[in-house]
């Protein structure tokens, strides 16, 4: 189980898959061939899987644990859930939740849910099927969303031309939640106590945000889908299929990686692989990522 220490805040990673799982041209329609040259030293097999053209992307959570409380970042695609536009997560049967407890937690003694955006890989396991209904994963928690994003897929959800929105986990995965009266909606930029800051990271989404969190001095960004690989440390300008909105999301990739080179923040990915974090430095006019372990 992956480990990390920021200042007083013990974080650890929540695994539900890891495997090659997206056509790397389908995925960044700005990808050379030639990239894979470049970068062989450490592109694999942690992050690429040549025969098959794919990026070896992980989808895990982010389990903090800082002053008592316990905080899950984003809650990957959960169990049961019907996703035929991607049979790999489609009906899935994870030992998410069986990971979740070797990392120290039940269900029950999660204080707080941070959504980085309303993406189908992000909500899921904010609900679990019981008894046919879908309910509150953890009910004792409280679910930060972003309020831009929510109002955002409201009215996707609503109208009959673009529902169901993000392949109907707004449906089983966010509505319940907000209908069991468990979540905080945030505006813009919020500090959440002294350790948590959210500051709004538009692009891939219209709501994305990224968590900032700083103690004893030391500092991570939970960064969400702002970068899903980590060839995008090198090409920020790299877009991924799923980007709402290129220039925004452009941008707010641009400043995570300026504030996380900048300040020393670790970088806190959700899709990166093995080690699945990373420092980042300044290189020239742009950027290369720090792994623990050296490459």
């Amino acid at each position: 189980m992956v480990e990390v220490k920021v200042g007083a805040a013990t974080v650890r990673r929540v695994e539900e898959s890891y495997e090659p799982n997206f056509d790397a041209k389908m995925f960044f329609p700005d990808w050379k061939p030639e990239v894979v040259q470049r970068h062989r030293d450490w592109l694999m097999p942690a992050h690429y899987e040549e025969a098959s053209n794919s990026l070896k992307l992980s989808v895990h959570s982010w389990l903090l644990t800082i002053g008592g409380k316990r905080i899950l970042i984003d809650t990957c695609v959960g169990n049961h859930k019907s996703r035929p536009h991607r049979p790999k997560w489609h009906l899935m049967e994870s030992k998410y939740l069986e990971r979740l407890k070797e990392a120290g937690v039940e269900p029950d003694q999660v204080d707080m849910v941070m959504c980085t955006h309303l993406h189908v890989d992000h909500v899921g396991w904010n609900t679990r099927l019981e008894n046919g209904k879908w309910v509150p994963t953890f009910r004792n928690a409280r679910y930060v969303f972003s309020r831009t994003d929510y109002d955002h897929y409201l009215k996707v959800d609503s109208d009959p031309k673009t529902a169901p929105a993000n392949a109907g986990s707004f449906r089983d995965s966010v509505l319940p939640v907000v209908e069991a009266g468990l979540t905080q909606m945030v505006d813009g930029a919020a500090r959440l106590d002294e350790n948590m800051e959210i500051t709004p990271a538009p692009g891939h989404t219209p709501g994305t945000i990224a968590i900032k969190l700083e103690s004893r001095g030391e500092k991570a960004l939970f960064s969400g889908d702002i970068l899903h690989h980590a060839l995008q440390v090198y090409h920020p300008e790299w877009n991924s299929f799923a980007c709402a909105e290129a220039v925004g999301a452009r941008k707010s990739r641009r400043e995570a990686l300026e504030h996380c080179a900048g300040t020393g923040a670790r970088l806190m990915p959700c899709h990166f692989g093995a080690p699945f974090t990373c420092h980042v430095d300044h290189k020239g006019d742009g950027f290369v990522p720090r792994f623990d372990g050296g490459f």
